[in-house]
């Protein structure tokens, strides 16, 4: 019996937060042209905004030297966790748009670790080429510190 009181309970509970468990909101229905003002994000932004600008697209190559598997993080157009075989390369096309354009993006490389010549772990030897120009590495795995930079147009 306590078991069904307590699945009951639970089973409201949860209808209750899915729905919201509070008064309706109305629609308001559709919003006229005349309603919207300039500056409303509706409208494309404030006149003089980077809203909708694109940069040029840019080849960033990321790769990670080693033999074997090794856990890896690894963010370009977006954040990946991934477990991958060594050596390993990705290559994406990125464009910056809007405020990125301003501030930048940071692309980063974490490699996982992998067995030295001395038989201890290490970090894997990681690089990250953007157009072709080598911007960032570890040294050959001899720096603890990711392989990052700043993509900026």
């Amino acid at each position: 019996m306590r078991k069904t009181v307590t699945l009951t309970i639970s089973v409201l509970a949860a209808v209750a937060l899915v729905t919201g468990c509070g008064g309706e909101k109305k629609d308001a229905g559709p919003v006229k042209a005349s309603e919207v003002s300039p500056s409303s994000p509706a409208s494309g932004g404030a006149k003089g905004s980077a809203e909708g600008k694109k940069g040029v697209p840019h080849q960033v190559v990321f790769e990670v030297g080693g033999t074997g598997t090794a856990q890896m993080m690894w963010k370009g157009n977006s954040n990946h966790f991934e477990q991958v075989t060594l050596p390993w390369t990705k290559t994406e096309t990125m464009q910056l748009e809007d405020a990125e354009l301003e501030v930048g993006v940071i692309v980063s490389v974490v490699p996982g670790s992998v067995k030295g010549p001395d038989g201890m772990l290490k970090p894997a030897p990681c690089t990250i080429k953007v157009d072709g120009k080598q911007v960032a590495d570890n040294q050959n795995g001899k720096s603890p510190e990711p392989c990052e930079y700043k993509l900026k147009d």
